[in-house]
């Protein structure tokens, strides 16, 4: 899994994936230590956050439809929250993406399905030869960007 990250241009990662947190951690632009194979861990970063998040992403078995974990934690929203939200097709409707799973990632447990849904966007793009992060189809990075964020903020917040 490391190999995704590894090298990729961390401008964008930084951008799409930190800068959204960096009013909780002001150390959000990531160095890669090429070393060690991994995030250079430094004071106030999300770092070993994300290293740790990139191993837990590869232990996990991916699932087949990554969209189920997500609209999970959209039906979460939908049910508990009251939001008016729908599915419409593939996509969920009435509220902003990153706002929905960042809401539903409070009723995750240990942010299991946010973590599946990781797993399962990385994997479809791996299977389309997109190899790295940065190499993605923009819309779907974009996704995979807002639902790394997501568990970081959870658990580095």
């Amino acid at each position: 899994m490391m190999p995704f990250f590894e090298n990729c241009d961390t401008s964008i990662l930084d951008r799409e994936v930190f800068r959204p947190l960096s009013h909780i951690r002001g150390n959000w632009e990531l160095l890669w230590d090429a070393s060690r194979s991994c995030f250079q861990e430094e004071k106030n970063s999300y770092a070993s956050l994300l290293n740790d998040l990139i191993a837990e992403i590869e232990a996990v078995t991916p699932p087949e439809k990554y969209h189920d974990n997500e609209d999970r934690l959209a039906e979460h929203v939908k049910e508990h929250l009251h939001w008016e939200i729908r599915k419409e097709e593939a996509r969920w409707v009435g509220a902003d993406y990153h706002s929905i799973i960042e809401q539903g990632g409070f009723h995750d447990l240990d942010e299991e399905q946010l973590v599946l849904a990781a797993a399962g966007r990385i994997k479809a793009a791996q299977v389309r030869g997109q190899s790295q992060y940065n190499m993605m189809e923009d819309s779907h990075r974009c996704m995979l960007a807002a639902v790394l964020s997501v568990i970081l903020y959870h658990r580095g917040g």
